[in-house]
């Protein structure tokens, strides 16, 4: 008898740890079920936020409207984190105006952009020719003029060579060494397209000097307000603008800048009736056939396959007051203004040795007083 309670005690014993493992084993499947749903549901979301966002991009682009929905949309995310910062137990409010203030910006410049996005891919598809002005240098032109306009100075220090230089090869080189060495390492820097389209404009202009033109750099001068005249010519009573373009081989010319040219030419005829005005036009690659036709129609004189090559760059110039001999390089600021006036002393040299063993010496920093 006694056997078999003991028997029974073992058997509800054995029986209640069954039924125990059970209840375990049920709550840790709900708790797996429920982490693998929580999984799936935030993969949902992710899936979901990355369908809004391409969304976002490809209907903002065809329905402008829909940009400031869209910024709208993903500023009341970020202000939900704002609100989620604040609601920790130890709250995060400076945090939380930060992205507020943060998400305003952002909500504004996405705006704007989505907006100016769309508008640029709309005159594109108007105007397809457009589409090869990316290609000009424009944006490096565009990021030069807004530091100028923005009071920035990209070479801040007192001498322009330093870009060029550590601070101890400025210290314990002589000047001619350190200045050649700086005007080196110019010279085979890597340029931005700007870059080369200024310094094939100095190539083109300083060949015009050579035969006796007096050359104004007007595109380097104004910018984006040059009216297609990068190098302005004058000798005697004849004037020639001329329009540059040093590009890759495999660009052609096409016919607008030809149409530009000689637009700009004659509008320059007109305002001085006394001058005769011409239009060169010179590149570095060739003009598709087409532009060939309507330069020879429109009297435009074309020199092509004329690549930018190293040439004499230093402007080794007298000071009308004083007879001070100063040498510019490309990188001074008085560069482009400085002229250089044959038979008269001047001249450009292409080393800083020769500049100096003539009694040239180099250009301080400009400020608007002296040279």
């Amino acid at each position: 008898m006694i056997g078999c309670l003991w028997g029974l005690g073992w058997l509800l014993a054995r029986l209640e740890e069954a039924k125990r493992y059970r209840e375990r084993k049920a709550r840790l499947d709900r708790v797996e079920e429920d982490e693998r749903k929580n999984a799936q549901e935030v993969e949902r979301l992710c899936q979901v936020a990355n369908d809004v966002q391409l969304l976002a991009k490809q209907k903002s682009t065809g329905f402008p409207w829909l940009a400031d929905a869209y910024a709208d949309y993903f500023k009341l995310q970020e202000l939900k984190i704002a609100e989620d910062l604040e609601r920790k137990a130890r709250p995060a409010r400076k945090a939380a105006e930060e992205v507020r203030a943060a998400s305003q910006r952002r909500r504004q410049a996405e705006r704007e952009a989505r907006v100016l996005r769309y508008q640029l891919l709309m005159f594109e598809k108007l105007f397809p020719w457009l589409s090869e002005f990316k290609e000009e240098g424009i944006d490096d032109e565009m990021i030069r003029v807004t530091d100028e306009a923005s009071g920035y100075d990209s070479e801040s220090d007192d001498d322009r060579a330093l870009k060029w230089l550590t601070p101890e090869e400025f210290a314990r080189l002589p000047t001619n060494q350190k200045y050649q060495l700086a005007l080196d390492r110019y010279r085979s820097n890597r340029r931005s397209k700007w870059e080369v389209g200024r310094d094939y404009e100095r190539f083109i202009g300083y060949q015009y000097e050579r035969d006796g033109f007096d050359v104004t750099y007007h595109g380097i001068e104004e910018g984006l307000d040059d009216m297609g005249r990068d190098l302005i010519c004058k000798r005697d009573n004849r004037v020639v603008i001329v329009q540059c373009k040093c590009w890759s081989a495999d660009r052609p010319i096409h016919e607008k800048h030809i149409f530009q040219l000689f637009g700009t030419v004659k509008v320059f005829q007109i305002d001085h009736p006394s001058m005769v005005v011409s239009g060169h036009f010179v590149t570095s690659t060739r003009l598709s056939p087409r532009a060939k036709v309507f330069a020879d129609s429109l009297a435009i004189k074309t020199k092509e396959d004329f690549p930018l090559r190293e040439y004499p760059c230093i402007k080794c110039n007298i000071s009308p007051r004083g007879g001070e001999k100063i040498y510019h390089l490309p990188f001074d600021q008085q560069y482009d203004r400085t002229k250089i006036i044959p038979n008269s002393g001047e001249f450009y040299a292409m080393t800083v040795v020769e500049a100096e063993k003539r009694g040239f010496r180099r250009a301080f920093r400009y400020r608007g007083g002296g040279g």
